[in-house]
């Protein structure tokens, strides 16, 4: 979409994990003192959304990486499953929240980040046992990602969602 500030804006999705642990209100209060949040809604993601979101790890070269059948461990986590996604609001939003969210790792991060407060996993305990690391939280790793990010959760005809509130509030 033309028109869009792409550098204001990042999807945020709370994963499986974070939403069975009754995490969400929490990690969302901890984004919402950098960015304004906008547009939440809990949805089951389809497979077409979950392959698009994670096309990086379908090459069977990451499987065999990873020692596991990475799509079939994809469905397993998030087909069927409740994830929540929104929208954050705000200069520099996905920089500024990728800092705020830490590493992939919930083990390497440092504690004043949501992966590393709130984690429970680490990479190494889910490689050993075979499985995709819980790590609770994903944003759009930088804004030339974020029209993508959008694309895939929101869809088409939701361009509107992209208008700030004129009075702050969240949605």
């Amino acid at each position: 979409m033309t028109g869009v500030d792409w550098s204001a804006w990042s999807v945020i999705l709370l994963k499986p994990d974070c939403l069975q642990r009754g995490l969400a209100e929490e990690v969302l209060g901890c984004l919402s003192r950098q960015v304004r949040i906008t547009a939440r809604r809990v949805i089951s993601p389809t497979e077409e959304q979950v392959f698009a979101h994670y096309d990086d790890l379908l090459p069977p070269q990451v499987s065999q990486e990873f020692g596991l059948d990475v799509p079939a461990a994809l469905r397993r986590l998030y087909v069927g499953a409740r994830v929540m996604v929104a929208l954050g609001h705000g200069p520099d939003a996905a920089a500024r929240l990728r800092t705020l969210i830490g590493p992939t790792d919930p083990g390497i991060a440092a504690d004043h980040t949501i992966r590393g407060r709130f984690g429970v996993d680490d990479l190494a305990t889910a490689r050993a046992e075979g499985r995709l690391i819980n790590n609770l939280i994903h944003t759009s790793d930088h804004a030339g990602v974020v029209e993508r990010d959008f694309a895939i959760w929101y869809g088409p005809g939701q361009h509107h969602l992209l208008t700030p509130a004129a009075d702050g509030s969240t949605t």
